[in-house]
C-alpha cells in the first residue's frame, strides 16, 4: 500500500516501485544459478520498470520456468500500466481477461482496493468481514455459530500439530487431535483485531442476526460506490422468499451455481442449500440505471460453501453480473 499513490478520485495509482515489488518475488527474482540474460534483463527491469520487453529477450533466458514466468508477469505489468490504477486495472480484468494473471495476484488487487476504500473505518468487524472479499475462508460449525476463519491459518496451525513429535504419535496410536481453536471476534472483544490484523487469525460469526453479516453487507455497498459509484443498500436476509424474483448474484462459484438452479426452479443437489452461508437481498438506489425488467426489484445475493467447508468469494461477481443498463 504505502508504495501506492491516490489520484484526485481517491483511486490507486500504479507507481514504478509498486511494480518493482514484483520483481523482488522469488518466481522473478534472480539466484546463483541463473544466466547471464536473465540477470541482464531483472537488472534493467529494476532500473527502468516500464521498459518494453521483447520475445527475443525472454528466449535468452535459459530457464524455460523462469522465461514464462517473466512473461506472466510482464503480461500483468502491462495491464497495469495501461489501467494507471490499482481499481482501472482489476475492472479491466472484470471486463476483458487478459493473459494469464495468477489468482494470487487478482486476490492482491482485491486486497489493496479494499484497504482503500476502508482506510478510514474504525469498526474492526467490517475491516475483519472484508477479508473475504480476498481470502479463502473454513467455515465450521460449533454450539450454533457460523464460523469463518482463515483457510490460510487453519491449515497452517493443523500442519504445525502434525509435524510435532506429539502429533505423529496421536496420528500413530489413532488418538483424535485437538481442533484449531482461534479466536471469535465479538463486540466485547473486537478491538484484539487491530493488534492481529496482519496475522489474519481471528475469526466471525457470520449467522443472521450477528454483526459480522451486518458489517460484510456495509463492506458490499462500498466496494459498489467506490469500484463503480453505484450506491446500494444490501440487507442480509433469513431465507429467499420472493414470488417475482427477478435478479441474483451468487459471490462465489457455488452459490452461483445454486441460485441459478432454483430460479430455473430446478431442484439443487441433496445438500446444496445447506452450504449457502449468507443471504441478500441488494436495492440499486438510482432506477435509471437499472434494465427494465429489474426496476423497482432486488437483487438477491448469496455466498455458499463447499462441499469441503471452504468459502472462496468472487467479488468480481458484483461488478459483472449487475442489472445495469447500457451506458450506466
Amino acid at each position: 500500500m504505502h508504495l501506492l499513490t491516490r489520484d484526485d478520485s481517491g483511486w490507486l495509482q500504479v507507481t514504478p516501485d509498486f511494480i518493482r515489488a514484483y520483481l523482488t518475488r522469488p518466481e522473478i527474482h534472480p539466484v546463483e544459478e541463473s544466466c547471464a540474460a536473465e540477470v541482464a534483463l531483472h537488472e534493467a527491469l529494476l532500473e527502468s520498470p516500464a521498459m518494453p520487453v521483447s520475445q527475443a529477450q525472454l528466449a535468452k533466458i535459459a530457464d524455460g520456468d523462469v522465461a514464462d514466468n517473466y512473461r506472466v508477469f510482464v503480461s500483468f505489468r502491462d495491464h497495469l500500466l495501461a489501467a494507471g490504477t490499482i481499481e482501472g486495472a482489476y475492472l479491466r480484468l472484470v471486463r476483458r481477461p487478459v493473459g494469464r494473471v495468477p489468482l494470487m495476484f487478482i486476490d492482491q488487487l482485491a486486497h489493496l482496493i479494499m484497504r482503500n476504500i476502508l482506510k478510514d473505518v474504525e469498526d474492526p468487524m467490517r475491516l475483519r468481514a472484508a477479508e473475504l472479499f480476498f481470502r479463502e475462508q473454513k467455515v465450521s460449525t460449533d454450539d450454533g455459530r457460523l464460523l469463518l476463519a482463515d483457510e490460510e491459518i487453519v491449515d497452517m496451525h493443523a500442519r504445525g500439530l502434525n509435524n510435532t513429535g506429539l502429533g505423529q504419535l496421536l496420528a500413530q496410536t489413532g488418538t483424535p487431535q485437538k481442533q484449531v481453536t482461534l479466536d471469535v471476534l465479538s463486540e466485547n472483544n473486537a478491538d484484539i483485531y487491530w493488534q492481529r490484523s496482519d496475522r489474519f487469525d481471528t475469526v466471525i460469526d457470520l449467522r443472521f442476526e450477528q454483526p459480522a453479516l451486518d458489517a460484510f453487507a456495509r463492506v458490499i455497498e462500498a466496494w459498489l460506490d467506490h469500484m463503480l459509484r453505484l450506491e446500494v443498500r444490501v440487507e442480509p436476509r433469513p431465507k429467499l422468499d420472493d414470488d417475482d424474483w427477478r435478479w441474483h448474484i451468487g459471490l462465489d462459484q457455488q452459490s452461483n451455481l445454486i441460485l441459478n438452479e432454483l430460479f430455473e426452479g430446478k431442484t439443487p443437489p441433496a445438500g446444496a442449500m445447506e452450504r449457502i452461508i449468507a443471504l441478500f437481498r441488494m436495492r440499486i438506489l438510482d432506477d435509471r440505471l437499472v434494465i427494465d425488467r429489474v426496476k423497482g426489484r432486488p437483487v438477491y445475493l448469496a455466498l455458499a460453501m463447499s462441499e469441503d467447508g471452504r468459502c472462496r468469494m468472487k467479488p468480481q461477481n458484483l461488478l459483472a453480473n449487475l442489472p445495469l443498463a447500457a451506458g450506466s
